[in-house]
């Protein structure tokens, strides 16, 4: 089965084999996670690059950090997409944002929660707040 993504303006998009997924989903509470996505946490799905399509590459721009991650995101809408690590380097590997997929989204269940020594701290009691379909009425 093949899934696909994009980002927000759709200049990039990418799609893959679901064989081409690795068993590593995991939700990052780093802090570097939390100002990229500009939320609690990120979550990511480890991809192998063999057989990883990618469109609008020229629409990517890269933020390589200190420690020599790299995050990628669409220079047009701002759409948070990649993240590659020296690790993820080394095996040929690259993460990709789980919410960034367009289909196939449901095949996958995050399987770790990573750095949660950085978690905010109101995170802990998001089940508790009112729930709405929609926008707060």
């Amino acid at each position: 089965m093949r899934i696909s993504g994009s980002c927000l303006c759709q200049k990039v998009n990418f799609a893959v084999e679901t064989e081409q997924v690795t068993p590593l989903v995991a939700h990052c509470h780093c802090r570097m996670c939390q100002k990229f996505h500009g939320s609690a946490f990120s979550t990511f799905i480890e991809v192998k690059l063999q057989g990883f399509h990618l469109n609008g590459k020229a629409h990517l721009t890269h933020y390589v950090s200190d420690n020599g991650a790299k995050r990628s995101f669409c220079n047009s809408c701002g759409s948070s997409l990649f993240f590659e690590s020296v690790y993820n380097r080394a095996d040929q590997t690259i993460e990709v944002a789980l919410a960034a997929l367009d289909s196939g989204q449901h095949l996958f269940k995050p399987n770790a929660n990573i750095y949660v020594s950085s978690q905010v701290t109101w995170l802990h009691d998001i089940h508790e707040l009112p729930h709405f379909p929609n926008y707060r009425q």
